[in-house]
C-alpha cells in the first residue's frame, strides 16, 4: 500500500513538472459544443524570433465549425488577439476543409479535432526569464441542426529564453503535423476557362499525375464564384484532372480562381488563371445533366425533404391560425362520417396542392420576365392585402352567423356538413396556402432559395414537396379512422364552436390592416376600414336575406343591394394608394448597397434586417430580439450601424441581394464585420443575445 502511495507521488510530481515546463498555464476552455486551447511547438521563444502556436478545436460529435469560406452559409472562425507590446500576430492557417452537406446547402468545415497553426513574433526587446501572457478571444460558429455562435477567451504563458527554445514533447509533432497539412501553392498548375458546360479548372503536377482518382473537389476562398452545392464532375488525365463547376449567377463569368483542391485526402493550394487547358490535364467531357446536378448530396431530394418540413412547420406559424379554425371547424363538423371526412381531406390536399403550384408557376413567370420577386409576392401588392383582409372579414361574419354561405340558417350543423364539403375543403386549402406564404418556416428558405435557381420542372418538384407538407396533418387526420371516433358527434355545440372559431379570423383581418397601414400608408388603411364596414352592413343585409327568404317573405332586393354593397365595399379598398414609411423600434437607416458600402469603407460594423410587413417570423423577430434593451445596449456600445431592407413592396435590388445569399424570402439577417469581410447570416428566428453577441463580434472585426 504504501509503495502505491509513493509512486502516485512520484507521477504527480512528475506531472506537475511537465506542466511547469509547458507554455501554457490556461487549460482548454469549454464553450458549449467544443473545446478550445492555444498550444505551442516550443517551451519558450527567443527574442526577436517566431513561435509556431495552434488553436486546437475539439469539436462535439454532430457538430461543426467553419473554414475561411464558410460555403452556403455559416461564418468562419475568428481570434483577436491581445497582446503584450511589441508582440505581433499573423493570421490563421486554415487546414483542409470538408463538405458539410445541409438540405439543399454546401457548406465547408471541421469536424471532431482540428489544429489551426498561427504565428507570434516576439520582439527584440523581449527579457530572457520574462513570462508573458498572450491572449485571444476566440468566436466560433458551431452547427448541427442549429447554429450557436460561441466565445472563448484563453490565454497562453509562454516563457521568453535566452537561446533556441527546446520542442515541446506533446505539441511539436502534433504542430509540425498541421504544418505539414496545409495546402501549399506551387506543387500544382492550374488553368480556368468557361463555357457553356460551366467553368473548368485544367490541373496538372506530378503530385496527381497517373492512376486512379476516388474523390477530387474545389474549394474556393471566395464566395459567391462557383455555386457550391452544385455536383463537380471531375475528368481523369494522364497529367492531372479537369473539374466541372458550376458557376454562382453573375454578370460576368470569373477570370480567375484560387483556392483549395483536394485530391483523393491530400489538398493543394491553387491559383486558376485564365487560359487554355493542356492536353494532360484530361478531356472536355458533358457537362453534368440537369438530373445530376440536382440529384447530388444536397440536391433535389434533399431540397424537396426540407420544403416538406417546412410545409409541416409552417402549420404551427401565427398566419396560418386562423385557417387551422376554419379546418378544425369543419373536421369537428363530420364527426364520425368517414366518407365526408375523407371527402373533406382529399379535396383540402387538392385545393392546397392546386394553390402552391399555380403561385409558383406565377412567380416563376413574373421572374423569368425580368421582374424581381420572391415567395410571398403576393402580398407585396396592397390591392391584394385589401382584399384578403375583407375576405378573412367576411369569413369572420359568416362563422359568427351573420350570413349564411351555401345554406339557409335551418342548415346549421350536420345538414351543412353534407352539402358542398368538396368544394369548401378546396376553397379552404385554397385560401391556407394564400394566407401562408408570407411566412417563411424552418428549412423553407434554403429549400426555395434553392429552388428559385433551378429549372422550372425541378422548381415545382420543390413547391409540390412544400404543398404536401403543409396539407399533410389535416389530410392525414381526415382519412385517420381513429381519431374521427374519438370526435364529438355533431350537435348544437357546433354552432358555439363555430362562433368562437371566427375570433382569429378577425385577428387575421386586423393583421393584414396594419401590413397596408406599414405597407401603403393611412390613406388606404382608411379606405379599407371604410370599406370593412360597407362590407360588414352588406353581410347583415345578405343575412336579413336570407331570413326573409326562410319565411316566404320578398328579399331579392336586400340580396341585390347586399351584392352592390359589398362589390362597392372591394373597389373602395383596392383603389391604389401611395405608400407610406416603416416604423420600428431601434433607431436605423434605408438599406442600400452604396450606403453598406460607404460604411464599410469607414470600417463601420453593419447590421442589415432583409423584412418585410407582412413576414410574421420577421414581426416576431422585431418585438422578442430588436425592440429590447440588450439589443439596443449592444448595438451602441459596438457602434454598429442597422440598416433595414424593407420588401414590404417590391424591390429588385433587395430581391437581388437575397437571390445572391440562396434565398427567396424573408427574414434575412446579416452582419458585416468591422474592417470590411464577408458578413456571418444568422439564424430566421432571434433572440436578443443572439443579436447583441452577433454585433458585439462585429466590432471586433
Amino acid at each position: 500500500m504504501l509503495r502505491t502511495l509513493l509512486a502516485g507521488l512520484v507521477a504527480l510530481l512528475a506531472l506537475s513538472a511537465s506542466l511547469a515546463a509547458s507554455p501554457s498555464l490556461a487549460g482548454p476552455v469549454r464553450t458549449g459544443h467544443l473545446t478550445a486551447e492555444l498550444a505551442a511547438a516550443t517551451v519558450g521563444v527567443a527574442p526577436g524570433q517566431e513561435v509556431q502556436l495552434v488553436l486546437r478545436q475539439d469539436i462535439d460529435k454532430g457538430w461543426h465549425t467553419y473554414w475561411r469560406n464558410s460555403g452556403d452559409s455559416g461564418a468562419p472562425t475568428e481570434l483577436i488577439w491581445t497582446l503584450p507590446p511589441g508582440w505581433s500576430a499573423g493570421d490563421l492557417v486554415w487546414a483542409p476543409p470538408s463538405r458539410k452537406p445541409i438540405g439543399p446547402l454546401m457548406n465547408y468545415g471541421y469536424s471532431g479535432e482540428v489544429l489551426l497553426p498561427v504565428t507570434v513574433q516576439a520582439p527584440a526587446s523581449a527579457r530572457p526569464g520574462d513570462t508573458v501572457t498572450l491572449r485571444a478571444k476566440a468566436a466560433f460558429l458551431v452547427c448541427s441542426d442549429v447554429c450557436i455562435p460561441e466565445d472563448a477567451d484563453l490565454k497562453l504563458d509562454l516563457k521568453v529564453v535566452a537561446g533556441a527554445p527546446a520542442p515541446d514533447p506533446v505539441w511539436a509533432p502534433r504542430v509540425e503535423a498541421a504544418l505539414a497539412a496545409v495546402p501549399r501553392p506551387g506543387q500544382v498548375q492550374a488553368v480556368l476557362s468557361s463555357g457553356p458546360a460551366g467553368l473548368r479548372i485544367a490541373a496538372t503536377g506530378a503530385v496527381i499525375a497517373g492512376g486512379t482518382v476516388r474523390d477530387a473537389y474545389f474549394y474556393p476562398y471566395a464566395s459567391g464564384v462557383i455555386d457550391h452545392a452544385a455536383p463537380q464532375s471531375v475528368d481523369r488525365g494522364p497529367d492531372g484532372l479537369t473539374l466541372t463547376l458550376k458557376p454562382a449567377p453573375a454578370d460576368a463569368a470569373p477570370t480567375s480562381l484560387t483556392g483549395v483542391l483536394s485530391v483523393d485526402g491530400k489538398a493543394y493550394e491553387i491559383e486558376a488563371a485564365a487560359g487554355e487547358a493542356p492536353p494532360g490535364a484530361g478531356g472536355l467531357g458533358p457537362p453534368p445533366s440537369a438530373g445530376q446536378a440536382a440529384g447530388g448530396a444536397g440536391g433535389l431530394a434533399g431540397a424537396i425533404a426540407f420544403a416538406f418540413l417546412g410545409g409541416l412547420i409552417l402549420n404551427l406559424m401565427p398566419c396560418v391560425f386562423p385557417v387551422l379554425a376554419m379546418k378544425a371547424a369543419s373536421l369537428a363538423g363530420h364527426g364520425h362520417d368517414r366518407r365526408a371526412a375523407r371527402q373533406q381531406g382529399l379535396a383540402f390536399l387538392a385545393g392546397v396542392m392546386a394553390t402552391f403550384l399555380a403561385l409558383a408557376a406565377l412567380l416563376l413567370v413574373v421572374r423569368a420576365g425580368g421582374a424581381a420577386v420572391g415567395w410571398g409576392f403576393q402580398l407585396q401588392s396592397p390591392p391584394v392585402v385589401s382584399g384578403l383582409a375583407l375576405l378573412m372579414l367576411a369569413v369572420g361574419l359568416n362563422m359568427s352567423g351573420l350570413f349564411e354561405i351555401g345554406a339557409s340558417l335551418q342548415g346549421i350543423g350536420a345538414g351543412a356538413a353534407s352539402r358542398g364539403g368538396g368544394l369548401g375543403a378546396f376553397l379552404t386549402g385554397a385560401l391556407a396556402v394564400v394566407v401562408a406564404a408570407p411566412c417563411t418556416a424552418p428549412f423553407m428558405a434554403p429549400a426555395l432559395g434553392w429552388a428559385m435557381t433551378q429549372p422550372a420542372a425541378l422548381s415545382l418538384a420543390v413547391f409540390a414537396g412544400l404543398g404536401l407538407g403543409f396539407a399533410a396533418p389535416f389530410t392525414l387526420a381526415a382519412l385517420a379512422p381513429g381519431l374521427l371516433t374519438r370526435l364529438p358527434r355533431p350537435g348544437p355545440w357546433m354552432d358555439t364552436f363555430r362562433k368562437v372559431l371566427a375570433f382569429p379570423m378577425y385577428g387575421a383581418a386586423a393583421w393584414l390592416a396594419w401590413v397596408l397601414a406599414v405597407q401603403a400608408g393611412p390613406d388606404l388603411l382608411a379606405r379599407l376600414l371604410a370599406a370593412g364596414v360597407l362590407l360588414a352592413f352588406a353581410c347583415w343585409l345578405a343575412g336579413l336575406a336570407q331570413k326573409r327568404a326562410i319565411l316566404g317573405q320578398p328579399s331579392r332586393i336586400l340580396g341585390i343591394t347586399a351584392l352592390v354593397i359589398a362589390a362597392l365595399s372591394v373597389a373602395a379598398a383596392v383603389w391604389p394608394s401611395p405608400a407610406a414609411a416603416d416604423a420600428s423600434g431601434l433607431a436605423y437607416e434605408a438599406y442600400s448597397p452604396e450606403r453598406l458600402s460607404a460604411l464599410q469603407a469607414e470600417g463601420r460594423p453593419v447590421f442589415v434586417n432583409y423584412t418585410a410587413a407582412w413576414c410574421v417570423t420577421c414581426q416576431v423577430n422585431e418585438r422578442v430580439a430588436f425592440s429590447t434593451r440588450i439589443a439596443a445596449e449592444a448595438f451602441e456600445a459596438s457602434g454598429t450601424v442597422y440598416l433595414k431592407a424593407d420588401w414590404t413592396r417590391r424591390d429588385a435590388v433587395i430581391a437581388e441581394d437575397l437571390a445572391r445569399f440562396g434565398r427567396a424570402g424573408v427574414p434575412l439577417y446579416l452582419v458585416y464585420p468591422a474592417g470590411g469581410g464577408e458578413p456571418r447570416i444568422l439564424p430566421q428566428l432571434l433572440t436578443p443575445d443572439i443579436v447583441a453577441r452577433a454585433v458585439q463580434d462585429a466590432a471586433r472585426g
